[in-house]
């Protein structure tokens, strides 16, 4: 069976990540990138950021693992306060974060302030690159998003209007088909038509006019109502001002941290907003997903 028929039959575990090429510069010719991974949960926070004994969750220790074997340092914290430092030193940030990060939440680690959300954001618009990953898209929610959840809103929160787009809800996990709109965006190149995985999929909205999608949601055959709408984008890149941001709704499994297709799809994207390697990024938003914007009903 080709590699491409079993990326499509869900056995993308089978592929070492090592063995897929890379479209740019091997990484030991890249220049060595640091990069933010800030994993602060202002609201439910995810088993595979969530620390045991003072070691880091599974998905910083996947990510790190990562950057030894690309060629990136990788930070990770749940500490707001690094926004208030330097955060000059670092070239891009991965955000995998729940809720308002500048409130207070009991037990947790401390806040970041609004002096540093509007750093972290000014960052990226300088020329930061930024990736965030599954509730990335679930974090700092737009004014009345609770009462508007099923909405399309025209006033967003800025940190909501640099991603491009935001959460809405949730069905159970199962598993989804992610259909390939970019085949030549940084780590898409073999995966084909599409592939199928098991996550918890995110019903998103708000989505940015400039999006340039990278992978949509087939919500065909798809249990729960969040899914009653037609495709909309899961994965996408956006350029934002002088910065480069990209998103993926995958990653609430630990399992997923693991899987050599989101790795592929994930280093692609870091590699992209860090300008390593560059792509077409034209809005395609009006071809690949028309009625993205048909929502779900409440």
């Amino acid at each position: 069976m080709r590699r491409r028929d079993l990326l499509l039959a869900g056995g993308a575990a089978a592929f070492s990540i090592s063995t897929w090429p890379w479209e740019s510069l091997h990484a030991e010719e890249q220049p060595k990138r640091r990069v933010l991974m800030f994993t602060r949960s202002a609201g439910y926070e995810h088993a595979a950021i969530r620390r045991t004994n003072g070691e880091l969750g599974p998905a910083e220790k996947v990510f790190t693992s990562l950057g030894k074997k690309h060629n990136f340092e990788v930070v990770a914290t749940k500490d707001g306060r690094i926004f208030d430092d330097d955060i000059d030193k670092f070239d891009a940030f991965l955000f995998y974060t729940t809720g308002i990060l500048t409130q207070e939440k009991k037990g947790e680690e401390p806040p970041m302030s609004a002096e540093g959300k509007k750093k972290f954001l000014d960052a990226i618009a300088s020329g930061k690159g930024f990736v965030a990953t599954h509730s990335g898209a679930d974090t700092f929610h737009s004014p009345g998003h609770d009462k508007a959840r099923y909405e399309n809103q025209k006033v967003l929160d800025p940190y909501i209007e640099m991603l491009g787009g935001e959460f809405i809800s949730h069905g159970p996990q199962q598993e989804a088909r992610m259909v390939v709109a970019s085949p030549n965006f940084p780590g898409i190149k073999d995966l084909g038509k599409g592939f199928k995985l098991k996550d918890e999929w995110y019903s998103l909205k708000n989505f940015a006019d400039d999006l340039h999608v990278v992978l949509v949601q087939d919500t065909q055959g798809m249990q729960g109502k969040d899914y009653q709408r037609p495709p909309y984008p899961a994965t996408w890149a956006r350029p934002h001002h002088d910065g480069r941001v990209f998103y993926t709704s995958m990653g609430h499994r630990e399992d997923v941290w693991t899987n050599p297709v989101f790795q592929q799809v994930l280093l692609g994207g870091l590699r992209w907003s860090t300008g390593d390697v560059d792509a077409d990024v034209s809005p395609n938003l009006s071809g690949v997903a028309p009625e993205a914007r048909v929502l779900p009903k409440a």
